[in-house]
């Protein structure tokens, strides 16, 4: 299991254990993260799951494909750092990442 850290905008922090093979969405749907809606289900169809993805993993979580950011031009307050978490898979090397979450989704 994978630790994953969870921010809020309001500057709280929940850690939670992800399954290696699942998404950072699957994680954050199981463990009830506040601010992921996810409505699409990880379809990768809407920017419910959007993140921010902390500067010091960005290289081990990789680029974003180009029907990534295609959704992602659909989610308020994009910034370099955005990922659409349904598009992240959990990997071992993925152990402590850190991600925030936008104050909304959209």
């Amino acid at each position: 299991m994978v630790k994953i850290c969870f921010i809020r905008s309001d500057g709280s922090e929940k850690v939670v254990g992800a399954d290696v093979g699942g998404s950072v969405m699957d994680a954050a749907r199981m463990n009830n993260i506040p601010g992921i809606e996810a409505e699409c289900g990880g379809a990768c169809s809407c920017a419910t799951c959007h993140i921010y993805v902390d500067p010091g993993w960005r290289d081990r979580v990789g680029e974003a494909s180009t029907i990534e950011t295609e959704m992602l031009e659909l989610a308020l307050g994009v910034r370099d750092e955005s990922r659409l978490a349904c598009q992240i898979d959990v990997t071992p090397d993925l152990d402590g990442l850190i991600v925030r979450i936008p104050e909304k989704q959209g």
